[in-house]
């Protein structure tokens, strides 16, 4: 699905490694996206792996827009 040109990208601007993206990706894929709960612990992980700090407000606008569907379709683009 994705080329390792898109891992090195993702790796560049955020410093994590491709296993471990991709043990993230197999973790979301079995979670209930629809959950804020669930989703909030995902971002802290997410922001605690990159070591950027996500604020309140973000975390709310990310859990937010994932639970209404308002996210982009073409995730390549977000890096």
């Amino acid at each position: 699905m994705f080329g390792d040109n898109f891992f090195k990208r993702v790796e560049n601007k955020t410093n994590v490694d491709k296993n471990t993206i991709m043990s993230l990706a197999k973790k979301l894929q079995n979670s209930n996206m629809k959950d804020e709960k669930n989703l909030r612990e995902i971002v802290k992980e997410i922001s605690t792996m990159t070591g950027k700090e996500v604020s309140k407000e973000k975390e709310d606008k990310i859990v937010n827009a994932i639970i209404k569907d308002n996210i982009p379709k073409d995730i390549d683009k977000m890096f």
